[in-house]
Formats: structure tokens, sequence, C-alpha cells
């Protein structure tokens, strides 16, 4: 396996892995181990371009550090992506091949599931190396953790429709989702459960299907999904969709969905902020899962009643931000960044042993 050190500036290490023997093409970026060791997902997406790749590595990793640090799971941001078709060339050799890779940070960094590795991948990565979170429950690890991703976004999604309407009810409320993996069905399950109207897509025909089947959920066209009058979009697929053109065709009062950086550019959400739109910070609302993933950090080993009451605080969290936001005449995603930013001030001022 060949690495090679990237040095890019503002991220304690970024490496690309090349492994011909399995195939592997990867990169880690460690953004910042401040508060502890950096944990975040195995990404495994077919890039268009390594270029692609490391803008989508960097951006998650940056956005793992504020989500840790805004929901104080004492754990540091960092990210990987596998470059390929999670569904066509994932195979046991590439996977532990993977954790050769994640080894060679000596525990700076530890991977986990996300889109394209599910919590058995990570088993086989984890042949390859200790440094990873979220083994099977029968391995003694936290599981899959979208479960407790999608409740909280089901309860932050409940805060901004306080913020916006004056009550957190989600019955009646109609929600336009976007990305039913994991996560978005999970997410879409709980709203269907309290009463709301779904329209939903996603890129994969069978999952819409089932969504049409279980909720009474109404199809739409994955670009058709920004044009939807609803009171509510979930974006919970990838980031970066709220754009230029998108914003200029939502028609919906609050945006809370569980995709990370779904911001385009941070200007975006100022823009979201002049148009009244009420915007739950990313990083905030869908941290459920890296919460979870904690819970594994605790002395003992993990504890899922410790895992889903500090979940159950992702509500207040939203809630919080949205409330500085509005004081202090900012966007909710300015709000929510300068407050992981003082955080990460506060533990390089006081720095702790991890």
């Amino acid at each position: 396996m060949k690495i090679t050190e990237l040095g890019i500036s503002g991220y304690e290490r970024v490496a690309h892995a090349q492994d011909p023997a399995s195939g592997l093409v990867a990169l880690i970026a460690v953004h910042d181990t401040t508060l502890g060791p950096a944990v975040g997902g195995m990404r495994m997406w077919n890039y268009a371009t390594e270029s692609d790749a490391l803008t989508d590595v960097l951006r998650l990793a940056e956005g793992m550090t504020y989500k840790s640090a805004v929901a104080n799971t004492g754990l540091g941001g960092g990210k990987s992506v596998i470059l390929g078709n999670a569904r066509s060339a994932k195979t046991p050799a590439l996977l532990e091949a993977m954790g050769r890779f994640i080894e060679s940070f000596d525990g700076r960094y530890y991977g986990a599931e996300d889109v394209g590795i599910c919590t058995a991948d990570v088993e086989v990565v984890s042949k390859g190396t200790k440094w990873v979170t979220g083994l099977p429950r029968h391995l003694g690890g936290s599981g899959d953790p979208s479960p407790f991703t999608a409740w909280g976004v089901f309860l932050g999604l409940k805060a901004a429709l306080a913020e916006r309407f004056g009550t957190d009810e989600v019955r009646g409320r109609t929600v336009a989702i976007q990305g039913l993996g994991s996560v978005g069905m999970a997410v879409a399950q709980h709203l269907h459960a309290h009463g709301a109207k779904l329209m939903v897509t996603d890129i994969h025909e069978a999952v819409v299907q089932k969504a049409v089947a279980a909720f009474g959920a109404r199809s739409v066209e994955p670009e058709r999904i920004f044009d939807v009058p609803a009171d509510v979009f979930a974006p919970c697929a990838l980031g970066g969709v709220l754009n230029d053109s998108t914003l200029a065709r939502l028609k919906c009062a609050v945006i809370a969905g569980a995709a990370n950086n779904q911001l385009h550019e941070p200007r975006h959400g100022r823009v979201l902020m002049d148009k009244g739109l009420v915007y739950a910070p990313d990083f905030v609302i869908n941290a459920g899962g890296v919460v979870n993933i904690s819970a594994e950090f605790h002395a003992g080993g993990y504890d899922e009643n410790v895992a889903r009451e500090k979940v159950g605080n992702i509500g207040a969290a939203v809630a919080s931000v949205l409330r500085l936001a509005r004081e202090r005449g900012i966007p909710s995603s300015e709000a929510a960044l300068q407050l992981a930013q003082d955080r990460l001030a506060a533990g390089k001022a006081d720095p702790k042993p991890h």
C-alpha cells in the first residue's frame, strides 16, 4: 500500500492511500483533535474525480469537529472516503486494506459506518485495525448509529417547527424528504408515526416505493423535490444541496434534515436568513450518530442508556442555536459555528489528555 501525505493547511493530517492488490483508493482527513481523538464515518462513493473526493473528505472532517464540539462528545473531527461503487466494488480485501490505512493513523482517527458502509463492513475493516467504532452489538460495539441520528433529526425538526410556527406539532405538516437511506427512511418513519404528510425522493426507486407503501408517501422525481410546496424540506442525502439554484426554488418554511454540509457555501446561510427560512444547522441536528458512538468511550464500555439520554438533548440544542441566531440577528449556521469554535477555543486553553 502506498500512503501519501497531502499536508493541507488547517488539518492535522490528510493522507491518500492506494493499494493495487485490493483496489483500494481512499483518503483520510483528521481536522482537529483538541477535544479528543477524531471520529468519523468511512464513506464509500463513486466520485467523479479524486479532487471531488478530497473536497468532500475535507468538508466532512471539519463538520465532524464542529458536530462533536457542539454535542459535547469529547471527540475530535475526522472522516474518510473510499472511491468506488459500494454496490459493486466493495470486497473484504478492500475493506481490510482500509483497516490497514486507518492503522497508520495510530489511534488519532477512528473509522465508523457511513454512506456505502454498514456495521458488518466495519467488522471486516476491524481485521486490519483496532481503531474503529460502531461495531455490531454482539462484538461489544454500539452498532448501527443511524437510528440515533434519525431520532435526533426528528427532535431537531420539531424544535425548528416551534421556532417558525410557535408549536412543535408534527401532525398535519408536509415534509419533503430528499434521500431514503438508513437515516432518511427512519426519519420518515418517525414523521409518519406522528401524523406528518410525506413527499419523498431518492435515486433508488425501490426505496421510494417502500416509503410510498409503508407511509402513504407521495413520490417525486429527484430533481423536482426542491419545487414541492411543503412546511419542511428535509435533506437526508449528500451535501451541497442548498445552493443558488435550489434556494431560488424551495417552497418551504423550515429546513431540517440529516445530510452533512447542506450549505454549498457558507454564504448560503445568510441567503436562508434573508429569505425568512428557519434552518436547523446540519452538524447540530444530525449529531445523534456520533453521540451514540461517543458512548463507547465511556469507562466500562458502551452504554445505550447514556447514548439515548444525550441524543434526547438534540432538540434543545437546535432550539438554543436558533434562539441565539434570532437574538444576534445572524444566520443560524453562523450561530452554530460560533458555539463550536468557542468550545474548541476553551479546549485549547485547557487541554486534557486523550
